[in-house]
């Protein structure tokens, strides 16, 4: 993204800990972890820059672009944090969000629970409104503006700090939403607005009602995070814009991302699959797994033909959002996942974490649980005094006591088996939802490379891969800091989507650019915010699509500039419709919506510079490993990744050594160190 001799910075928020990257062009890239913050991420961040002032000699002003990839937005919801907010709804539609869908996620299960996000808006904070606008955006009734401002007093002395606004039909005509603002604007200056017209200008009642019920949730705490960081680089002296990882792989500036808050979900991860693509695309595979395991979560997702799969909508804490985002499978199974037993005896891991504090036994910091971190110390994977480089000494007397106590005795194992247990119960857990973002879609995972990323992914990776029968995996130069480093490499990027319902039958071409101009028009206007030259802007096209009389639909490209791209766009709809159900028939489709994406200064590279090599010795060592191969315990070697020159080959069982992570080597597996810094393990005849 540099186009100048400035400072790029990316900074990505985890649950235990915070990654940072720096890079200037012609200097080697600079990586760091800080301990995250949980309850103000935002001191994490501060911290880091000054980190990056104190022991780089970073000048503030010589900071091109500071990059952000955040989990405030996902974490608001979990931890159900966000703002207290009202509906508005048109007369006869205030339970909505309360109904839902007739779809249920879980048919079996012998306890159902609500799949609506009733905790948003619970029933005494949705207000009825009169004002009816039909299904072709014609006005029936008026609104009712003095019924607005009565709903608007009662919600704000109810206490209320956002309001929603979803009436029926505003995607054809926004004029009754509009207004509401206005009104809102006069008589609660103070309180956020959303409006679905703006948030998700698309039909469906319900789902409309979630995404901008969603959006004003997370209005409030995501304005007051980024006023947090943009005050305090304003104080240490940055005066570049603070940019932010949308969920879909773009960055937006915070301007812009404050009014579009729903759209950060998914922000973290993102980035780092946009970085695990790159560095697959290095290493020669355009079919990648990506596995970003941190210390809370395990984040999986998957890139075909050398791009990440985009899901038009996204599943948070359960509930079905209409975001497009980068189809990531999060899992709560992280190196802070906590071990335990359940009420038969069953050992579990996760998804409950330690988190940074206190975080593992091994910490010290008070922690009495054992986690998967704890295992890998015992198990030898990790050099207690080599942690996150030295920065984190590890307690092993601590992780052993809380492995013992809580898990072999009462189980009546030896303590290197209870540990080893957890690594395998883990293992399984990600190697399922592995499973889910492949076999789930009738990719066969063995035609995918895997690439490991976060401080545990290489840790996991041989196991994960050998369960799978994958037979490559890349660890990246950077795995602990790939997702801040894929801020780095992300482009400026803005998509805007609206209802066209439209059979394909006597549609001109004509109308359907008109359309497409429209949309276009409204995604220049927030590239225009960006400062990007419209030159540099790429765009695309698509439109969702349906056989006419179906309940859902598809994302099929649009090529205009092909000849005929009304005949395209419908061979193409067949085509995607057979992959994704397994037939297809020439009956009549249609369109249900249209979207533009207007996208800039993206790279195709990392930036990390030229691999050199360090001039000691490769082996550090040797110490005694378990692995599921080789439960009785097998001698690794011990290797530092910063003295691998280009061509170093060996093979496992090995421990590979670097500030930011460490790589287990299972038996049966081969390592090389490639030109471009990245670590290719290869499965053996038999290894995987």
């Amino acid at each position: 993204m540099s186009s100048s001799n400035k400072y790029d910075i990316g900074i990505d928020i985890g649950g235990t800990f915070t990654d940072v990257v720096c890079r200037r062009p012609g200097e080697p890239m600079r990586t760091t972890k800080i301990m995250s913050t949980r309850q103000d991420p935002s001191q994490a961040v501060m911290r880091a820059v000054g980190f990056m002032v104190e022991n780089w000699g970073i000048a503030p002003e010589d900071v091109g672009h500071f990059l952000h990839g955040t989990t405030v937005a996902t974490n608001a919801v979990l931890e159900r944090k966000g703002a207290r907010i009202g509906l508005l709804t048109t007369e006869g539609f205030k339970d909505v969000l309360e109904i839902g869908r007739q779809m249920r996620h879980a048919l079996y299960g012998v306890i159902l629970e609500p799949e609506t996000p009733i905790f948003l808006a619970p029933g005494k904070y949705r207000k009825e409104i009169p004002g009816r606008i039909d299904a072709k955006g014609k006005e029936v009734t008026p609104l009712d503006e003095d019924a607005v401002r009565q709903a608007v007093r009662e919600l704000r002395d109810a206490g209320v700090q956002a309001i929603a606004v979803c009436y029926i039909f505003s995607f054809q005509n926004p004029a009754h939403e509009q207004r509401t603002r206005e009104i809102i604007a006069e008589e609660a200056p103070d309180l956020m607005v959303s409006i679905s017209s703006d948030v998700d200008p698309a039909f469906r009642e319900y789902e409309r009602t979630v995404v901008t019920s969603f959006d004003a949730y997370m209005k409030p705490v995501i304005d007051r995070y980024m006023e947090q960081i943009e005050g305090g680089l304003g104080k240490a002296g940055i005066g570049s814009p603070l940019q932010v990882m949308q969920s879909r792989g773009g960055l937006s500036i915070s301007a812009v991302a404050r009014k579009r808050p729903v759209r950060l979900f998914m922000s973290g991860p993102a980035a780092g699959v946009i970085g695990g693509t790159i560095v697959g695309k290095m290493a020669g595979s355009l079919n990648l797994i990506t596995v970003d395991i941190g210390g809370t979560s395990c984040d999986i997702a998957l890139v075909d033909n050398g791009q990440p799969v985009i899901r038009p909508e996204g599943r948070i804490d359960g509930y079905t959002v209409r975001v497009p985002m980068v189809d990531v499978n999060a899992i709560g199974s992280g190196g802070g996942s906590i071990a335990w037993l359940d009420a038969g005896g069953g050992l579990r891991v996760g998804p409950e974490s330690a988190g940074a504090d206190p975080g593992p036994a091994a910490y010290g910091k008070g922690g009495e649980n054992p986690t998967v971190t704890d295992a890998s110390l015992v198990l030898g994977y990790l050099d207690p005094s080599y942690f996150a480089g030295g920065t984190v000494s590890l307690d092993t007397e601590k992780s052993r006591e809380a492995i013992l106590e809580k898990i072999a005795k009462p189980l009546g194992l030896g303590l290197e088996e209870a540990a080893l247990g957890i690594h395998r119960v883990v293992n399984a857990q990600m190697v399922e939802g592995i499973r889910l973002v492949s076999i789930r879609q009738g990719l066969d995972p063995r035609r995918f490379a895997l690439v490991a990323l976060g401080g545990g992914g290489p840790v996991h990776a041989t196991a994960l891969a050998s369960e799978l029968k994958i037979g490559t995996v890349v660890i990246p130069r950077y795995p602990g800091v790939l997702s801040a480093a894929g801020l780095l490499a992300a482009p400026i990027e803005h998509e805007v989507a609206a209802a066209y319902p439209s059979p394909l039958e006597g549609l001109s071409v004509e109308r359907l650019k008109e359309a497409l101009g429209n949309l276009d028009r409204q995604c220049a206007e927030l590239m225009a915010h960006e400062g990007v030259d419209p030159s540099e802007v790429r765009i695309s096209y698509s439109a969702d699509m349906w056989y006419q009389g179906q309940s859902y639909y598809l994302e099929v490209p649009i090529h205009l500039e092909d000849p005929d791209p009304i005949k395209r766009l419908y061979a193409d709809f067949l085509k995607v419709h057979d992959r994704v159900y397994g037939y297809a028939s020439e009956a009549p489709a249609g369109i249900v919506n249209l979207r533009t994406i207007h996208s800039a200064l993206g790279s195709d590279t990392l930036g990390e510079g030229a691999y050199v090599a360090g001039t000691g010795a490769p082996v550090k060592g040797e110490r005694t490993i378990r692995t599921a191969a080789a439960p009785g315990g097998v001698l690794a070697k011990i290797y530092e990744r910063a003295n691998m020159p280009v061509g170093f080959r060996f093979e496992g069982p090995a421990i590979v050594e670097q500030a930011d992570t460490t790589t287990v080597v299972e038996p049966g597996w081969r390592g090389e160190m490639m030109a471009d810094g990245n670590l290719v393990l290869t499965a053996s005849e038999g290894g995987s």
